[in-house]
């Protein structure tokens, strides 16, 4: 007994001897949803190898986030071995040879496989394939197929969808005055948001544009508040992302990659549909704050006007909205409820296109096999059903379908089910290397239209152009 047991010691010591010290070096954007991955690694993950593995986030701000990438990606350091990386990086990146193509690993892997088949199709097509598949195709594969490029899996999508004070929508005397003025009710339960269209929101942002000194839900205000508030910001792509949505519900568009060489420019990105959309977005900034004219009117300015009560209803991003239920950090707390994204009624149904948000993370190309077994360790973990319904208990939100379909899964947070609700109707921007240039140039005329120099035709009409001699110069139209 005693040499067995001797034996035993010896195995274990010889186990430990050999186990590696491995550092994941994951650069990341500092949010809420990186500092829950980096906190709940530290607590609980251990990699089945039994190696020593540390995941260790660099944690870098938003705003100087792609450029800390890109030149770190750039400078050959090779310093990162996972990235967390917008889905529109991927073309850029690909084509680089900085991310790795993860085929031959899912193909070997069933865990991985099956990782993909879970993962909502908008996702995979947006977060995942270069060169970019649609979501229909992705959900006609089931999710994975051996001919489709992999790069990426979800680390945090998101979704944007409606704020609003259920203060105000659901007093009775603002009700009366409301349905008076409009003959129609004002949106109380989440539910009575599911007929709103945009015409309905540039009502409530008319009505309830109040100035200071005048009575608000039995209050007189000491300041200016607002109707209604979404993306207008010039800075990344906040303009892009909204305006986007109402591109797709009018029936318009923009340059269709996955069809290229075919796919045109001219034509679509200033095609009358989207002429319309476009001066509908740009009317419905009258009820919004002051700064809508300024043209730095992004997520985090909505986010925080809303949180000090100065807006009724507002449009922005999931994975912004737990400080604005928390009474330390936001005056509207107990008074927030949320509830789908107004749309446009087409074709007899509202049409609640929006563009994709949220990131993928990637795997760097430099890795040895260690470290890429090890790597997709983390992800595996990562994409665990357990570790997903801790993230999404904690605030966060998962991509994988077999989450959301959790019975309980919309009771996690008060918006959930608006965000899962949300996620069909994604779709997303460009992922070819050019996305950047016509990105700064389609923001920049976005940006003088909603500040009034240009009009939304002569907006589209300029961005057209730009994208049309871009994109033949560097061989993608016919």
């Amino acid at each position: 007994m005693k040499k067995y047991l001797l034996a035993s010691v010896a195995i274990l010591a010889g186990s430990a001897a050999c186990a590696e010290d491995i550092v994941i070096r994951m650069a990341a954007p500092d949010w809420g949803p990186t500092r829950f991955m980096q906190d709940y690694a530290n607590e609980t993950y251990t990699a089945p190898s039994g190696n020593n593995v540390t995941l260790e986030i660099d944690f870098i701000p938003w705003a100087n986030f792609f450029d800390r990438v890109n030149a770190s990606l750039n400078s050959g350091e090779q310093k990162y071995q996972m990235i967390v990386s917008d889905s529109q990086w991927l073309g850029n990146f690909v084509e680089a040879g900085h991310f790795l193509k993860l085929n031959e690993y899912i193909e070997a892997d069933p865990e991985l496989q099956a990782i993909m088949q879970d993962v909502h199709p908008a996702l995979v097509a947006g977060f995942s394939t270069y060169p970019h598949v649609p979501a229909e195709e992705i959900e006609a594969a089931g999710g994975y197929a051996p001919d489709i490029s992999y790069y990426g899996f979800p680390q945090f999508p998101d979704a944007y969808f409606t704020y609003y004070r259920n203060d105000l929508f659901c007093d009775e005397a603002e009700n009366a005055a409301f349905e008076e003025q409009y003959g129609a009710p004002l949106p109380c339960e989440p539910a009575d948001w599911d007929d709103v269209t945009w015409e309905d929101w540039g009502n409530y942002g008319a009505f309830f544009t109040r100035t200071a000194g005048e009575t608000l839900a039995g209050e007189t205000l000491s300041e200016d508040v607002y109707g209604i508030a979404y993306q207008a910001g010039k800075p990344l792509d906040f303009s892009t992302m909204q305006i986007n949505a109402f591109l797709w519900q009018w029936g318009g568009g923009i340059w269709d990659e996955s069809n290229e060489p075919e796919a045109q420019v001219m034509g679509v990105v200033n095609s009358p549909e989207n002429i319309e959309a476009f001066e509908t977005y740009l009317s419905l900034l009258d009820y919004a704050p002051p700064i809508a004219q300024t043209g730095q009117m992004g997520i985090f300015e909505i986010q925080d006007l809303y949180m000090q009560g100065k807006i009724a209803a507002i449009i922005d991003w999931a994975a912004l909205a737990a400080p604005v239920v928390d009474p330390a950090t936001s005056s509207v707390a107990d008074v927030t409820s949320f509830a789908m994204m107004p749309g446009h009624m087409r074709d007899g149904e509202i049409d609640r296109s929006a563009n994709l948000g949220g990131q993928p993370f990637v795997l760097t190309s430099w890795n040895d096999e260690t470290v890429t077994r090890e790597a997709l360790d983390v992800v595996k973990w990562w994409l665990s059903e357990e570790t997903q319904i801790a993230a999404v208990k904690a605030g966060g939100q998962s991509g994988l379908q077999s989450v959301m379909n959790n019975p309980e899964y919309d009771s996690w947070s008060p918006w959930n089910e608006y965000f899962r609700r949300s996620l069909p109707w994604q779709k997303d921007l460009w992922h070819v290397p050019e996305m950047f240039e016509m990105l700064t140039q389609q923001q920049e005329e976005f940006d003088r239209a909603i500040t009034g120099q240009i009009s939304a035709e002569e907006a589209l009409n300029n961005v057209a152009e730009f994208q049309d001699e871009l994109l033949r110069d560097a061989g993608r139209l016919d």
